[in-house]
C-alpha cells in the first residue's frame, strides 16, 4: 500500500493533489483528441510528429525562465495565471473544432502555447513540495503524487476515446475547458507560496547560478541525462493512432493511450517500499532499462493485446526510474535554488519526449510503424548503459550517505523549528504551499 503520511499532514498537499486529478483527466482528453485531429486533417505520422518540434523552443525557454520565476514570486500566483492560460487555450480547440472546416496551424498554435505556460508552470509546482512535506516523506509524496498522474491518464484517455468516437473531438476539449476552470477555482483556494527571503529576480545570472550548481552534482548531471536519453529514443505515443491502424484496433487506442499509467499503477498501489528505499539511483538505472526494453518489445508484437501488456510493463519502469528522480532532486536541491533547478528538470524530462515525437514520427515515415517502436526502445537501452558507466555516482547514491542528502536534511530539520520558515503555519492557520509536482 501506498504511505500516506503526506496526505494526512499537509492540507495543500492535498488540495493540490485533488486539482491535480481533475486537471489530468481533462488534459488527457485534449492530448487524446489533438493528434488524432492532426492525423484525420492530414493522414501522415510526420505531421503528428511535428507537434514536438513547434512544443520544443517554447518549453525551453519558458522552462528556464519559469524555473527562475518560481524562486523569485508567489508560486500560488504562478499556478493561478498558467491554469486560467491553459484553460484559454483550450477555448481555442474547443472554436476551432466548432467550425465547418477546422483548421490545421490552430492546432499547432495552441501546442506552443501549452509548452511555454506548462513550462513557467511545472518549475512552481514541482519546488513547492520539498517545502511544505517533512524530509522523510518525500519519497512518499512523490509515490502519490504518481497515483494521481496515473488516476487521470487511466481515466482520461479512456473516456477521451469515447467522447471523441461518439461525439468529436470539440466535445473533447469542452471537457479539457471546463476541468481547467474548475481548476483555477480550488488554487486560488491555496495560501501564499512568497520566495525565499534571498531569493534572486529573474535574470540570466540567476539561471547560470542553477545551471553551474547542477553541472557540478554528477548524481543530478545523471537524473536528466538518462531521463532525456529514454524518452528521445522511446517514447512513441504520437504513433499509437498509426500503430492502432496497423494491428486493425482502432478500437483500442484509448487503451494505449492508458496502458502506461496502468502500468505505473500497479507500482504505485504496492509503493509503500519506496519509503525505505535508499538507493534511489539504481531505480533511476532500473526503471529506464525496463521501459527501453517494454517499448522495444512492443513493436514485435502483431496483435494488440501483447503490445498493450507491454506498454503497462513500459509505464512501470517509468514510474520506478521518476520517482527515483523526483527523490533525489527533493532530497538533495537547496530551498533557494529549488525552483531554478526545477526549470531544469522540465526540460530533462519534457523536452525529451517532444524531441521523442519527432524521431518516432520521422522513423515511422522511413521504417515504419512497429520498427520506429523496437529500433528506439534497443537505442534506450543501450544509452542508458552507457550513461550509467559514464556517471557512476548515480549508481552508487545512497539517501543515508550522499554528502548534499545530508546537507538538506540538517537544513530542512533547522527550518522546521523556525516561525518563519516556508511551509509553516500562518496567521491564517492554513499551511503555506501546497505541491502538484510528479
Amino acid at each position: 500500500m501506498p504511505d500516506l503520511a503526506p496526505w494526512r499532514s499537509t492540507p495543500d498537499f492535498r488540495l493540490l493533489w485533488t486539482q491535480g486529478l481533475i486537471t489530468y483527466c481533462g488534459a488527457a482528453m485534449a492530448l487524446i483528441a489533438l493528434p488524432l485531429q492532426i492525423k484525420d486533417l492530414t493522414g501522415s505520422p510526420l505531421a503528428v510528429g511535428a507537434m514536438g518540434a513547434v512544443e520544443l523552443v517554447p518549453l525551453v525557454v519558458f522552462g528556464l525562465y519559469g524555473g527562475a520565476l518560481a524562486d523569485a514570486v508567489d508560486r500560488r500566483k504562478v499556478i493561478v495565471a498558467t491554469e486560467a492560460g491553459l484553460g484559454f487555450l483550450a477555448l481555442i480547440l474547443l472554436v476551432n473544432a466548432l467550425l465547418p472546416e477546422p483548421m490545421l496551424w490552430p492546432l499547432y498554435l495552441v501546442a506552443a502555447g501549452v509548452a511555454a505556460l506548462v513550462g513557467l508552470q511545472r518549475p512552481a509546482l514541482d519546488s513547492l513540495i520539498a517545502r511544505i512535506v517533512p524530509h522523510d516523506q518525500l519519497a512518499a509524496a512523490a509515490a502519490l503524487n504518481s497515483l494521481r498522474w496515473q488516476a487521470g491518464e487511466i481515466a482520461g484517455p479512456t473516456l477521451a476515446g469515447v467522447v471523441v468516437a461518439f461525439w468529436g473531438s470539440a466535445a473533447a476539449y469542452g471537457i479539457t475547458l471546463f476541468t481547467f476552470v474548475v481548476s483555477v477555482v480550488m488554487c486560488r483556494r491555496l495560501a501564499p507560496a512568497p520566495p525565499s527571503h534571498d531569493a534572486e529576480k529573474p535574470s540570466l545570472r540567476a539561471l547560470t547560478e542553477g545551471a553551474r550548481y547542477a553541472w557540478s552534482r554528477p548524481v543530478l548531471v545523471g537524473t536528466y541525462a538518462i531521463d532525456l536519453a529514454a524518452m528521445f529514443f522511446a517514447f512513441p505515443n504520437v504513433i499509437f493512432p498509426f500503430l492502432a491502424d496497423e494491428l486493425d484496433a482502432e478500437w483500442a487506442l484509448g487503451l494505449m493511450y492508458a496502458a502506461g499509467a496502468i502500468g505505473s499503477l500497479a507500482v504505485s498501489l504496492t509503493s509503500g517500499w519506496l519509503s525505505r528505499s535508499r538507493r534511489h539511483g539504481l531505480l533511476v538505472i532500473g526503471g529506464a532499462t525496463l521501459w527501453g526494453l517494454s517499448i522495444a518489445a512492443a513493436g514485435w508484437f502483431d496483435t494488440v493485446w501483447p503490445v498493450l501488456l507491454c506498454l503497462a510493463f513500459a509505464g512501470a519502469g517509468d514510474l520506478i526510474s521518476g520517482l527515483g528522480r523526483s527523490t533525489i532532486w527533493n532530497q538533495t536541491i537547496p530551498d533557494h535554488l529549488r525552483g531554478r533547478l526545477a526549470g531544469i528538470e522540465v526540460l530533462s524530462y519534457s523536452v525529451g519526449p517532444q524531441l521523442g515525437q519527432v524521431r518516432a514520427g520521422a522513423m515511422a515515415s522511413w521504417t515504419g510503424t512497429r520498427a520506429a517502436f523496437w529500433s528506439g526502445g534497443l537505442a534506450c537501452v543501450a544509452s542508458v548503459a552507457l550513461l550509467s558507466a559514464t556517471l557512476p555516482k548515480l549508481f552508487t547514491y545512497d539517501a543515508e550517505t550522499d554528502p548534499d542528502a545530508l546537507r538538506k536534511k540538517a537544513a530542512t530539520a533547522g527550518a522546521a523549528g523556525s516561525p518563519d520558515a516556508p511551509g509553516s503555519v500562518g496567521p491564517a492557520g492554513v499551511s503555506g504551499s501546497g505541491d502538484a509536482g510528479a
